[in-house]
């Protein structure tokens, strides 16, 4: 019988919720992908600037974000990403899907 490999089923649970959230930062305010990083690692999902710079290109290529440059009080200017009223909406979908699944997970669990 082959052995279950918890650590990568681990990392696809966090890569399936990870677009997620981005969106729920996102939700709280105007925020720059270090401000991102710091927020996702402080809910210890740990994420580094090559896994979050092909989400939020993508999900501005869904119309979910939208950025704008803002200059910096050192280095050079930082692109902010916003929620756009598609991201928002979406957004709501996913907390509500999110809401099922776990209602199934907790179902299937007898919790």
């Amino acid at each position: 019988m082959a052995e279950i490999n918890v650590e990568n089923i681990k990392t696809q649970m966090r890569k399936g919720v990870i677009e997620y959230c981005v969106l729920s930062i996102l939700l709280r305010g105007d925020s720059y992908t270090p401000e991102i990083i710091a927020a996702l690692k402080e809910s210890e999902m740990i994420v580094v600037e090559g896994t979050l710079y092909p989400i939020l290109t993508r999900q501005k290529n869904q119309g979910l974000l939208s950025y704008r440059w803002e200059e910096s009080p050192q280095g050079p200017p930082r692109k902010y990403y916003m929620l756009t009223d598609k991201g928002r909406a979406a957004l709501a979908e996913l907390d509500h899907s999110w809401e099922e699944i776990s209602e199934q997970i907790r179902k299937i669990r007898g919790l």
